[in-house]
């Protein structure tokens, strides 16, 4: 987080960007929706196109009022603070019309602007945090730019070596706990991350989880509770070894450094309520041995975000959905961006 940010004043709202994604899918309809629901709580700004922000949201609720800041007069004066019966909007042009559920390559690098100013006010101080709406990573590449996806794209811009993709939530039934899962590789194929699990880059990987579950969440003594890679966490070498060679050497030394990270166990019986309810973190092995639990327990209430970063950035569970978006406002939920500024607002309050 900048070192500019000034502490806040009692009474003002925390100042939280989103960023409203591809233009042509539910990404600014969600994060107007969600910005206003929640107006009295944070005062989210919208990065984007204002007066894109603005048609949409008068066709949303007239009563919505936004009100546009360049990027010049924020270098200038930083980002006036309006009251809760508006919306602030950091001016960023489109480079194209928009057509809702039609994509244009045009607004490909209009969305990475939207991602640059979004990170140049975190510097700057404007904001406490970031939470994206979705973006197509097709459009961006088609606009000649290569990305791979926010995760990847924060922490280039941000020169951080490495950072953990981490999805959290609050599972439909009743009475469960709050759910966590981090993974240890993200999107490669399944024939290569064998290859990607070593002991640093574990090592380095725990020690992203415990540093961030301290300082952005507020838990003083982690317990990260580690999945093996091999079904049945390898039966003692017989379904492989990368337990016995790489994982647990590589959760030994992270216990003698003072991190409290327990495994292998056996992925398919480790997301148990009766083993969650002791755990702050699941560290899964690859991207579908931990999402395909974590999606089906919070989907629509769960929330992405990137540990590692010297800023706090938290996203949508979800994608630009352009199918929603062509058939007009009114069919896209907003709650996981709810749910992405709000984990935004606790992380910064626990962060101060």
């Amino acid at each position: 987080m900048s070192a500019n940010l000034q502490a806040r004043r009692p009474g003002v709202r925390p100042v939280i960007a989103i960023t409203t994604g591809e233009p042509a899918g539910i990404g600014p309809e969600i994060a107007i929706r969600a910005a206003w629901a929640m107006r009295h709580r944070v005062n989210a700004v919208l990065v984007g196109d204002a007066a894109f922000l603005a048609m949409t949201a008068a066709e949303i609720d007239p009563a919505i009022r936004i009100s546009a800041v360049t990027t010049m007069a924020a270098r200038n004066a930083g980002l006036p603070h309006f009251g809760a019966d508006r919306l602030c909007a950091l001016d960023i042009p489109l480079g194209a019309h928009v057509q809702p559920g039609v994509l244009d390559k045009e607004n490909g690098r209009y969305v990475l602007a939207t991602l640059d100013a979004a990170i140049e006010g975190i510097k700057a101080g404007w904001f406490e945090a970031v939470a994206t709406a979705p973006v197509q990573k097709s459009t961006i590449n088609d606009a000649g730019v290569p990305f791979s996806g926010h995760t990847e794209y924060f922490a280039e811009q941000t020169g951080t070596a490495r950072v953990v993709m981490m999805l959290a939530g609050q599972p439909h039934t009743e009475g469960s706990a709050h759910l966590r899962v981090a993974l240890a590789t993200t999107h490669l194929p399944l024939k290569d991350v064998g290859a990607a699990i070593t002991r640093d880059g574990l090592g380095q990987t725990l020690d992203i989880i415990d540093a961030d579950l301290r300082a952005k969440f507020g838990i003083a003594a982690p317990r990260i509770l580690v999945a093996g890679l091999n079904p049945h966490a390898g039966e003692n070498g017989y379904l492989g070894r990368e337990e016995i060679d790489t994982i647990i050497p590589a959760l030994e030394a992270a216990r003698a450094r003072g991190i409290d990270a327990r495994g292998p166990y056996p992925a398919d019986t480790l997301f148990q309520p009766k083993y969650l309810k002791d755990a702050d973190c699941v560290l899964a092995m690859y991207h579908d041995q931990g999402l395909p639990v974590l999606k089906y327990a919070t989907f629509g209430q769960g929330v992405n975000i990137t540990l590692g970063l010297p800023l706090i950035r938290t996203s949508v569970d979800h994608g630009t959905a352009l199918d929603l978006a062509a058939q007009g406002l009114g069919r896209a939920d907003c709650s996981s961006m709810q749910a992405a500024l709000a984990a935004a607002l606790q992380m910064a309050q626990a962060s101060q």
